[in-house]
């Protein structure tokens, strides 16, 4: 067996650079690394040698350089991911965050933290976590939580198992996630004799496991018996590609279309069968079709509580078309195990009455009208709504519009109309704040022909702004419309609504001595990229087509409403309020939520 010697982080690096997916692309895109005592010498070495073979990219933070390759798989519907490397210590904790958004939203990505030394003659290192009871514990075990597949590499010929097990979790359609491989320090830069054969090119496709035929029985016995089926889209849609399947199915058998946050865009905004967004952030027409439904058709969703208005938006029998049987079980559903348009495929011979897809229809002009009211422009601080529908009027099909958290991602979810599949990227699984731009730099270097607008709050940009500097690094220009509503709105407006008083989430009602005067504008110059400060929608409209021709990243600050959010449509979400206190704000809103609870159980 002919043999090559190389360090532990050489032959990882080789190893990655040889995978291919189906497509013939590498299917890791690249290495995002921030190196320190833990990872520069051994990964460093190696990726500087690997050159373009598999890129490496600098990150200005570790939170949000894992942000970037989560956004990078999401925009290519799994078929490609990226990896990070850190130091160990806060350089690896950093990345915990982001290793949780990816694992509560089933997105492949690649984490390398550096780790201490194996051989433990050195400990305690620098940055060492020590556990008194647990000589085996370091900062990573943080990661085993969060992570679909953990290892902690203490010796170098462990990759000969563990890389291989890593890429099948990545690639797989059912248990895809993130992977940590804990990479001890002294390990990266320890040599073996690696077999030739083990850098051999390999191609990974991703399996679409077909029905089984008792389960597809059942559910095609259950869709043929419902009189108001409701389809309700999630992200499984687009990973399994299978946009175009479900457009033709909801046509062919009658059966309208709800999406979730992450089903949105599944169908174009004007599918005949498209009601829009479901749940707590959805339409009028999707709520109120979900009400009177018989069976929710569940294609590729968790069923998240924002997507069932906490259990309250309807109580129909379940139909659960999912790759993960996890999720295809969950509420006692009906379960078919599937890859999604495999399982759409099987589901033949019914079609609803026309009269049930004609009364969903006729609700959306009503909602239609309601949407052409809120975003219109108007004088004063613009709301959410009035700045969406700025950006609205001046995207293009090809436009991929990113947020996460907040107010904007429940307004987006409700009123953006998406021109095709994929042109809607929201994190909201997670709802991470600080992900909108770190997110966006992922989805242009995954689409680098589409125009990307991220469109976030101030509480957003000042938690992580650095990689606006990455995108100008890398000439990838995003449009970032930087709404200023003076704190965390959304989260205020939450508070006031649970019979509190503002308290701690506008900058104004929060404990300061002095308040400064802040120029997002000015910090967004420093950062390499262009800005404007505008003044209304007028302007706002204006500075859009002055972005679509810029060079590079461009910031527009805007000043915005922050107590206006949109009240049509939505459903209930379950926040608790306390049971206890003087304010008789607070009791009034507890009587209401009782109520509502006991709606509920009925």
């Amino acid at each position: 067996m002919s043999k090559v010697r190389l360090t532990a982080a050489q032959a990882l690096v080789r190893y990655l650079a040889a995978q291919t997916n189906a497509d013939g692309a590498p299917i890791c895109a690249g290495v995002w690394a921030i190196f320190g005592h833990g990872n520069v010498a051994g990964m460093g070495e190696a990726l500087q040698g690997a050159g373009d073979a598999l890129p490496t990219y600098r990150g200005q933070n570790e939170q949000s350089m894992a942000f970037a390759a989560i956004g990078f798989a999401k925009a290519s519907n799994r078929q490609r991911f990226m990896a990070c490397t850190s130091s160990i210590g806060p350089g690896a904790t950093n990345m915990v965050t982001a290793a949780a958004v990816a694992h509560v939203n089933r997105l492949p990505v690649l984490l390398l933290p550096g780790d201490v030394f194996a051989n433990r003659l050195p400990d305690p290192v620098l940055q060492q976590v020590e556990d008194f009871a647990d000589g085996t514990v370091s900062a990573n075990d943080c990661f085993r939580p969060v992570s679909r597949y953990f290892d902690r590499i203490s010796r170098p010929e462990q990759l000969l198992t563990a890389l291989p097990r890593a890429m099948a979790v990545l690639t797989d359609p059912a248990a895809c996630g993130p992977v940590t491989l804990a990479l001890c320090q002294d390990t990266q830069a320890e040599a073996y004799d690696y077999p030739e054969s083990f850098f051999a090119p390999r191609v990974w496709r991703i399996r679409r496991p077909l029905p089984d035929r008792a389960e597809l029985a059942d559910a095609i016995a259950a869709l043929r018996a419902a009189k108001a089926p409701l389809i309700i889209a999630g992200g499984g849609v687009h990973y399994s590609g299978a946009c175009d399947a479900l457009a033709a199915f909801a046509s062919a058998h009658g059966i309208p279309v709800a999406e979730t946050q992450a089903g949105k865009s599944a169908l174009r905004h004007d599918h005949p069968m498209n009601l829009g967004a479901i749940g707590v952030t959805g339409t009028g027409a999707a709520n109120a079709a979900a009400a009177e439904a018989d069976l929710i058709l569940a294609v590729g969703t968790r069923l998240a509580d924002f997507t069932t208005g906490s259990w309250a938006g309807f109580s129909a029998p379940i139909l659960a078309l999912n790759v993960q049987s996890f999720d295809a079980g969950k509420h006692g559903a009906i379960p078919l195990v599937a890859d999604a348009a495999e399982g759409l495929a099987a589901l033949t011979g019914h079609r609803a009455p026309p009269e049930w897809a004609a009364r969903c229809q006729a609700r959306l002009a009503d909602w239609r009208t309601a949407v052409a009211a809120v975003t219109a422009p108007a004088t004063g601080l613009p709301s959410d709504a009035q700045v969406i529908g700025a950006v609205q009027r001046w995207a293009c099909d090809d436009t991929v519009v990113v947020a996460a958290a907040g107010g904007l991602p429940g307004e987006l979810h409700k009123l953006w109309q998406a021109g095709a599949p994929g042109r809607y990227h929201v994190e909201y699984g997670y709802s991470t704040m600080g992900y909108e731009i770190a997110g966006g730099l992922g989805v242009k270097l995954a689409r680098p022909d589409h125009e990307v607008v991220v469109l976030l709050g101030d509480g957003s940009w000042l938690m992580l702004n650095a990689e606006i500097l990455t995108s100008v690094m890398l000439g990838a220009k995003l449009i970032v419309v930087l709404l200023d509503n003076g704190g965390f709105a959304c989260i205020d407006r939450l508070q006031r609504g649970t019979g509190g008083v503002g308290f701690n989430n506008l900058l104004a009602d929060a404990r300061q001595v002095a308040m400064p005067t802040l120029d997002f504008a000015a910090q967004a110059r420093g950062l390499g990229a262009l800005a404007i400060t505008v003044d209304g929608i007028a302007d706002l409209e204006a500075a859009l087509l002055t972005a679509r021709g810029a060079d590079r990243t461009i910031v527009i600050v805007l000043r915005t409403d922050a107590r206006a959010s949109t009240e049509v449509g939505g459903q209930w979400w379950d926040v608790a309020v306390p049971a206890v206190s003087a304010r008789a704000e607070v009791q009034a809103a507890r009587a209401a939520y009782e109520a509502k609870l006991r709606e509920r159980a009925e």
